[in-house]
């Protein structure tokens, strides 16, 4: 599913003679083309879809909504781990668990290529 998520404005430059913007969805941060909405400054929201900021949004109903799509874990589909979602697609387990951090995956890993026979 591809929504349009609202994000608060970070940082604005020009690249390429294009008006881009860094733009925190909830704690993600993504690259968006603000041609749409020329106007639009550092600290306001906007509804963002496919990388264009396509409407301005206020404070209120931007926040409203990520906690919406949050408790409804919609963001975590829009802006996951796409390796993670692409294992779980083919029915592969993700190595990591929550419960397992990386840096100890790394190391079982590297136990289990000791234990094959060379």
């Amino acid at each position: 599913m591809c929504l349009a998520v609202p994000g608060r404005v970070l940082e604005i430059e020009e690249k390429d003679g294009t008006r881009m913007a860094t733009v925190d969805f909830g704690g993600v941060q993504k690259e968006v083309c603000l041609e749409y909405l020329p106007d639009l400054q550092v600290g306001e929201y906007a509804i963002v879809h496919v990388g264009f900021a396509l409407q301005r949004l206020d404070e209120e109903s931007a926040r409203q909504t990520l906690e919406l799509f949050e408790q409804l874990g919609m963001l975590q589909e829009e802006f996951g781990d796409p390796w993670e979602m692409a294992a779980e697609a083919g029915g592969a387990p993700w190595p990591f668990t929550d419960d397992e951090p990386a840096a100890d995956a790394a190391t079982t890993g590297a136990a289990r290529q000791e234990e094959i026979p060379q």
